[in-house]
């Protein structure tokens, strides 16, 4: 098995990423870590090579013009307004810090893991800005908040080395799919655009191949699972350090819904390979009310109902209904490539 470093760095030098940039050398991994020091490795661009962004443009979806109907996209909701994040777009910068109604967070996404996760930044009561250092570790991001330098892993979803060490990040929950559903779903969604301030080729993915190619790894990872085929997108769900996998279900333009009892928690999935979404929830009310659960078919964002007729949205809101206004429990969760997921927690299992 080859492991062809020199390709992210070919990307960047071939498109023009990061030669606009002021770059810091990311190889220090001086001090205390949590993770292994000789399974860090230099991404190639430096600390701040990659740009993250800060309180990007957004627009709303009709003048929206640079993505297909496949792209992925991850959405994100604080009240009525969801904000949408394109994946060519984070494919170039990787973190997005952003603000909505007062609520402060950074989208973290790392293309050769395939992981989007929104991270609080407001930590011990300090708002900061996350940055890519330019260290991967299993092949996955690692930020950095600039408030204390801290170095964080991303699908760890923890601080691994600085005056945070050991801090677990704040998770908030987040919706992953194709911008023709998203489109459906919330038709009054603002995006963020191109104008990011950079000149980046956001109509072209910057690692070739890669997406598609089960043999490429581009950095070492351990262990490297074989159940699955690698760059499979599958969801991980954690509970009570119970780690499960869930694949999206194809059937048609039909949502499946899974039921699972992890420790003791009742939750359900739901899925829809077509539509590319994949998205867990505990079955039970943010006010401790048990309920069950049914698919709801093609009435997006209506994804779910329950024997009282509420409804219920893809962030598992009830938007109509007795208990408008009500949530369903999260889950801590992300959609990864599978063998990010596998190396990240090697007693994942495959539940369907």
């Amino acid at each position: 098995m080859k492991y062809p470093s020199f390709l992210i760095v070919f990307y960047f030098l071939l498109l023009g990423a990061g030669c606009d940039e002021s770059t810091n050398s990311s190889t220090d991994t001086s001090g205390e870590w949590l993770i292994p020091k000789d399974q860090i490795f230099d991404g190639g661009p430096g600390k701040d090579g990659i740009p993250a962004l800060l309180n990007p443009q957004v627009s709303d979806i009709a003048s929206i013009n640079f993505l297909e109907d496949a792209d992925l996209v991850i959405a994100i909701k604080f009240g009525d307004e969801v904000r949408v994040y394109p994946h060519p777009i984070l494919d170039w910068h990787e973190i997005i810090n952003d603000e909505i109604n007062g609520n402060k967070f950074a989208i973290t996404y790392c293309p050769l893991t395939g992981s989007g996760i929104a991270w609080n930044r407001v930590l011990n009561g300090q708002e900061t800005t996350f940055g890519v250092s330019g260290l991967l570790y299993n092949t996955n991001l690692i930020p950095y908040d600039r408030a204390t330098q801290s170095n964080w892993s991303q699908m760890k979803m923890q601080c691994v080395n600085g005056s945070l060490i050991g801090t677990s990040a704040s998770v908030l929950p987040l919706i992953e799919t194709s911008w023709k559903t998203i489109k459906q779903a919330y038709p009054n969604a603002k995006v963020v655009t191109t104008e990011t301030g950079y000149s980046r080729s956001y109509d072209l993915y910057p690692y070739g191949d890669y997406k598609t190619n089960n043999d490429l790894l581009i950095f070492p990872v351990s262990p490297d699972d074989t159940r699955l085929p690698r760059k499979e997108r599958v969801l991980g769900a954690f509970i009570n350090g119970i780690n499960r996998a869930y694949k999206f279900q194809d059937n048609g333009s039909e949502l499946t819904l899974f039921t699972d009892n992890v420790d003791g928690n009742t939750i359900v999935v739901i899925s829809c390979k077509e539509k590319n979404l994949n998205t867990v929830f505990q079955s039970t009310l943010d006010d401790g009310t048990n309920v069950s659960l049914s698919p709801v078919q093609n009435e997006l964002p209506i994804i779910l109902t329950d024997s009282e007729a509420n409804k219920y949205d893809l962030f598992g809101e009830v938007i109509a209904g007795p208990k408008k206004g009500s949530k369903l429990k999260s889950v801590s969760s992300m959609t990864a490539y599978w063998f990010g997921l596998a190396a990240f927690y090697p007693n994942i299992s495959i539940a369907n």
